[in-house]
């Protein structure tokens, strides 16, 4: 995580703000061991996939969970973007509400505004690296800073309590 004024970059496994930042959290009685894992078991059962949402717990890798997730059955991106951001926003607000250091680092980026700073991601981050100089002047990202912005509404819900 890197803080350049008035925004906070982050990017990678290892970064408290990101997906694939190892955690523990529950929901509903299911627990989890990052946001990716919870956002792709919530899309297998989206789509009525019986057999991925198993396969998606069964392991803690992020990257397997992910490579899970692209292969559900039924998938429909219309229903998916329709849903995407509130599945993350529960799967950040339970990851920062029962983890306490972790809720600490989120706050402590207030009031700045979070960039995932993943030059792949034009959906999720902003389509830019961490050292990208454009990272700084929204009208240069290359993608939509879907965590970002999720990340933020979670701060903010987690601020008001």
């Amino acid at each position: 995580m890197r803080t350049i004024g008035r925004y906070t970059a982050f990017f990678g496994a290892d970064d408290v703000l990101s997906n694939w930042h190892p955690c523990r959290f529950t929901y509903h009685g299911v627990s989890f061991s990052c946001v990716e894992q919870f956002m792709m078991y919530a899309k297998a059962r989206l789509f009525g996939d019986d057999a991925s949402p198993a396969r998606i717990l069964a392991t803690h890798d992020p990257m397997t969970q992910k490579r899970v997730g692209r292969k559900v059955k039924n998938f429909d991106l219309d229903a998916w973007v329709a849903r995407r951001e509130s599945i993350v926003f529960v799967a950040c607000r339970e990851k920062f509400a029962q983890n306490r250091e972790l809720r600490s680092v989120l706050l402590w980026t207030a009031p700045t505004v979070l960039v995932e700073a993943s030059p792949y991601d034009r959906i999720w981050g902003v389509g830019l690296g961490e050292r990208d100089p454009r990272l700084t002047d929204e009208s240069q990202w290359r993608g939509q800073n879907l965590l970002g912005i999720t990340l933020m509404k979670v701060r903010d819900v987690l601020t008001a309590h």
